[in-house]
């Protein structure tokens, strides 16, 4: 059995210790309660504020501030996934997230493919490699981050290459409700996998979070749902089924018909 916890936070934008400190306390308290793994959302470690991240934030900060996570997992005995900004080799700006295990050692670290509204275009730039698969204690695990998971090519990418688990750490505004109630659990049933996505709540630099965490199962039923507020959110990941799926779409793909088609 795999426990998995999902932090729902108000982040302090550009307060990193308040930020570190809120998952200190957030991994202390998953550990506790036998969670294997603790996901954030989207850059909460420096606040989601695209514009003003990039006017005020020092990227040389970041080894320090990816070490002091790193101990975080580490001290906690608790595998964590967070989000920061990263600098390319030319000088760009990309939104990444990293996953590290308990020991606080990298397994997986992905770029956003899609960037979402002109505040996130103009602070930063899209990746372009596709989602890394690694496993998490048995467990085939990648990542994609936020308006990722709104394209059905992202998921797929991670599932066609073993993904089982797919963690999502997001900056969702109120006012887009059917992205966790509808869309993430049909990117999880279309793909079989269980899909976890951890959301701000509150306001930051003037957005309005929607909170409302999920986390899908492979058949898209909610394994847990939390409200609009602060919150931490388990779910226990579903035994793998032997049986196969009920439907099974991923064996039944013909890409090589949907290249015939065109864009």
């Amino acid at each position: 059995m795999v426990l998995l916890a999902l932090m729902q936070a108000n982040a302090a934008v550009l307060d990193v210790d308040a930020n570190c400190a809120a998952v200190e306390a957030a991994a202390r308290k998953a550990a506790a309660a036998g969670a294997r793994l603790l996901l954030t959302p989207e850059l909460f470690p420096v606040g989601y504020a695209p514009l003003r991240l990039r006017a005020e934030f020092d990227p040389a900060a970041l080894p320090a501030i990816r070490q002091a996570l790193a101990e975080i997992a580490r001290r906690n005995s608790i595998a964590l996934v967070y989000s920061l900004p990263a600098a390319t080799p030319a000088g760009d700006w990309q939104i990444t997230a990293t996953l590290v295990d308990e020991a606080g050692e990298e397994l997986l670290s992905y770029a956003k493919v899609h960037l979402f509204g002109p505040d996130e275009r103009q602070a930063f730039v899209p990746a372009a490699a596709g989602p890394g698969v690694v496993d998490f204690h048995g467990i085939r695990t990648s990542m994609v981050i936020c308006y990722d998971v709104e394209f059905p090519e992202a998921v797929r990418a991670a599932a066609v290459r073993g993904a089982e688990l797919l963690l999502v750490p997001t900056a969702l505004a109120t006012g887009f409700d059917t992205v966790p109630q509808l869309l993430v659990r049909a990117r999880a049933l279309e793909n079989h996998v269980t899909l976890a996505y951890a959301n701000h709540s509150g306001t930051e630099d003037g957005c309005d979070f929607l909170g409302g965490s999920v986390v899908a199962a492979p058949d898209g039923s909610l394994l847990a749902a939390a409200g609009a507020g602060a919150e931490l959110l388990f779910a226990e990941l579903p035994a793998r089924d032997t049986s196969g799926p009920e439907v099974a779409y991923l064996d039944d793909l013909r890409p090589e018909v949907y290249r015939s088609w065109g864009n």
